[in-house]
């Protein structure tokens, strides 16, 4: 961990992820910060922008002020390396998406941290919200199984 630079890396293979120690993390590796009383943006970390490779599509399923169940369907993204839906890691209100990013999905990859956030959602904290260190260990077994995904891909 990098304390004076506020950030902590990951090693992927010959590539390094960054992960600001300023914010908490989620399971689907997502990130989140509070930005008013229990409302958190959330954003894809670097390890998912890694994998996923220059995003190009954004879809949002859920309408403004609807109740969103904690791993419910929220959307999809579309990359160079892959589709995936994109599911919810709370329960709580939508309240809205980056219009930005909706716009022009590239910010994700250039802006990880910042204009490159995903959408807002009102919800308690809770036991679903991980520290940094909780986060970096979660990493580790993330990367045991991309890595033999990745190789198995690569065998087929």
């Amino acid at each position: 961990m990098d304390s004076v630079s506020g950030e902590f890396t990951f090693a992927m293979g010959e590539f390094e992820a960054t992960f600001p120690l300023d914010r908490g993390y989620v399971s689907n590796h997502m990130w989140a910060v509070e930005v008013s009383a229990e409302r958190f943006r959330f954003g894809l970390t670097a390890y998912a922008v890694r994998l996923l490779q220059d995003v190009y599509f954004l879809d949002w399923l859920p309408d403004d002020s609807a109740p969103v169940a904690l791993r419910q369907n929220i959307g999809s993204i579309e990359s160079k390396k892959a589709e995936s839906d994109l599911y919810a890691p709370a329960a709580g209100i939508w309240r809205g998406m980056n219009e930005e990013a909706l716009d022009d999905p590239s910010v994700i990859n250039a802006d990880t941290y910042g204009a490159g956030w995903l959408f807002e959602m009102q919800a308690p904290a809770g036991d679903w919200l991980m520290t940094p260190d909780d986060y970096r260990q979660h990493l580790k077994s993330a990367w045991l199984v991309a890595q033999r995904t990745i190789r198995g891909q690569t065998n087929a």
